[in-house]
């Protein structure tokens, strides 16, 4: 079964792994349902299921043409951002195919003369305050807990404390400080409740200092027990708190993010209000040669927010700087009647929801660029750019990373006529070269990949693009001429004088003619896309491979040291400098370290 209007094939080829949360429109972009997934590719490939689904949800795959997709850090997070679009948006189908059931807050009843503290569910139809949704009731009743324990603020149920003569229990252990029987005055129990809506908002700062003052003051009086349980205190606090980044800022803000590839754009607007995000929006405005990020945001946002019937908050956060920040906030400012300020360089929560803007953004163009119809129509343009006799079915693009030589890493990415083809993706740990020598690189990775394409392990491309200029393509031609391999076109892409997206020369290595094509070149955006892709495939590998290398122990290069004896040796010594320092005798009196091994020891450290 399949939607008459979505490709949901290719879609589902480019949608990550990650915890999130998913939009489904039909073709006016109207909202038809939203859901949170802690796997986005796995949960909504559920959707497409050529059987099994019901009635229900088979109507609503029907009516899909469009889902765009929000990258969250937790599924927590996700299921309290889809809590808030479903009360922004009230999709349709969101009432059909999802229980009633509503999410837990904390609910303070400060209406009362001493106000108990309990988990809501339902409508806020009493007087006092709300504090949530909570992911779930197993951690309000956990933050409940570590309340009563912190703040002993009650938490009976009113009819219960109107007929209290005695404390009950939870005085006894300490967890009530008894106001039913008056063992508080109602000033001090007000102070209490203060400060545990204080916490609840997220100012808890000082009642972690407070518990990590009596952790220290009674590990010194070696009460290791009773420290050990304020240690368990702060961590369940701090994991309260965390779980609550998304809504952890006051504040009303609009969130933009805007990113580029392959010739189009995409500009993600997050809504946040009073510290909460309530929606998000992917737009894809149509680029000109020339168009920066930056440009594409201050053009997006004088005309979005000029409208005028747009509400327009008090800040804007934008991902990259923009040419005239000041003017377009002076010129916003005047329309609107209110201040406006635009920040670039934010921390702490914004910068957290800036980031999921940006990955919302890079999701979503990646989708809408590998749509079948669009891909397509890159293909066709690429085999006219070329004279191509017929339309090219696999293209293989390479590209080298490194850091001034360091941890060499290549990658080879490949691209089907549906558009990226993940499966055969390939990296290559580059080893045994000059460091830095890129053309060495380039003919040790192709030569290893093309031996198993020789031998019939992959299929011949019908086009290979090498991320580089003459020398490389040079390197490149002379790895396949020993293959003996069929014919394939070799196209080198050279970035143009100015390095700027939409200048490259493309260099053809039957004929070495150099070809430029429009800014606007379908095949051109082809061609990008590919060559971004495999650059940023080479970059994550090299980083991998270099971060990997700097965590390495310097003695699990020597041969014979294994785990164990490594323990042994820094357990001896104290560290890296004292085995250094050690003599050959020294070392041989270790477990485990024969004199053999001792030698091989002294002298790998001392060759260093």
């Amino acid at each position: 079964m399949s939607s008459t209007s979505f490709d949901h094939e290719n879609f589902l080829k480019n949608v990550t792994r990650k915890a999130g949360v998913y939009v489904m429109q039909d073709a006016e972009r109207d909202i038809l349902y939203i859901g949170k997934a802690k796997n986005l590719r796995s949960r909504l490939a559920s959707y497409f299921r050529a059987s099994g689904l019901a009635a229900k949800t088979m109507a609503l795959v029907q009516r899909i043409a469009h889902i765009d997709v929000t990258v969250t850090a937790t599924e927590g997070e996700a299921l309290l951002l889809e809590q808030n679009l479903i009360k922004q948006y009230k999709p349709p189908y969101n009432i059909l195919l999802r229980d009633d059931k509503s999410y837990p807050h904390i609910y303070v009843s400060t209406q009362h003369d001493y106000p108990r503290i309990s988990v809501h569910r339902g409508a806020k139809a009493a007087d006092g305050r709300y504090f949530g949704p909570y992911p779930s009731a197993s951690a309000v009743r956990e933050s409940l807990n570590l309340l009563q324990k912190v703040f002993r603020v009650r938490q009976c149920e009113d009819s219960y404390f109107a007929n209290r003569s005695r404390p009950c229990l939870q005085y006894q252990i300490n967890r009530c400080t008894g106001p039913c029987v008056n063992k508080i005055s109602k000033d001090a129990y007000g102070e209490d409740v203060r400060h545990t809506m204080m916490f609840l908002e997220g100012k808890n700062a000082s009642v972690i200092e407070e518990l990590a003052d009596q952790m220290e003051a009674a590990a010194e009086q070696l009460e290791f027990e009773q420290a050990a349980q304020y240690r368990d205190q702060i961590s369940q606090l701090q994991k309260v708190q965390a779980s609550q980044w998304i809504e952890g800022e006051a504040g009303d803000m609009d969130i933009v993010a805007a990113v580029i590839r392959a010739g189009q754009a995409c500009v993600q607007l997050l809504y946040v209000r009073a510290g909460r995000i309530l929606g998000s929006r992917s737009y894809y405005p149509k680029l000109q040669l020339e168009e920066t990020e930056g440009e594409v945001l201050e053009a997006f946002i004088a005309q979005y927010y000029l409208a005028s019937n747009r509400d327009m908050p008090r800040e804007l956060v934008v991902n990259r700087p923009l040419p005239d920040a000041a003017l377009l906030a002076s010129a916003l400012t005047e329309a609107k009647g209110q201040k406006l300020n635009i920040s670039l360089n934010v921390r702490a929560a914004r910068a957290k929801w800036l980031s999921l803007a940006e990955t919302a953004a890079e999701q979503n163009l990646g989708t809408r660029l590998a749509t079948q119809a669009n891909t397509t129509a890159r293909y066709e343009a690429l085999q006219a750019a070329l004279s191509l006799e017929e339309m090219p079915q696999r293209l293989e693009c390479f590209d080298i990373s490194h850091s001034q030589g360091e941890s060499t890493v290549a990658s080879c990415v490949v691209f089907d006529g549906s558009g990226p083809l993940k499966s055969d993706y390939r990296q290559f740990n580059i080893d045994g070269i000059t460091a830095g020598d890129d053309y060495a690189a380039m003919a040790q990775a192709l030569t290893r990949r093309y031996k198993r394409v020789a031998a019939g392990e992959f299929p011949v491309p019908d086009i290979l693009l090498i991320d580089g200029g003459k020398g490389q393509l040079g390197a490149a031609k002379k790895v396949l001429e020993e293959m003996n391999l069929p014919d394939m076109l070799l196209l080198g892409v050279a970035k143009g004088s100015d390095r700027k997206a939409g200048l490259e020369v493309l260099i053809r290595g039957d004929t070495g003619e150099e070809l430029r094509l429009p800014g606007n070149s379908p095949a051109l955006h082809l061609i990008q896309h590919i060559r971004d892709e495999s650059h940023r495939f080479a970059i994550t590998a090299h980083k991998n491979r270099r971060d990997k290398k700097r965590r390495q122990s310097t003695l699990d290069s020597i041969p014979g040291v294994g785990a164990k004896r490594r323990k042994e040796l820094l357990r001896q010594f104290g560290g890296l400098q004292g085995i250094r320092s050690a003599s050959i005798e020294d070392l041989q009196r270790v477990p485990g370290i024969s004199a053999k091994i001792a030698q091989t020891i002294y002298d790998s450290l001392r060759s260093e």
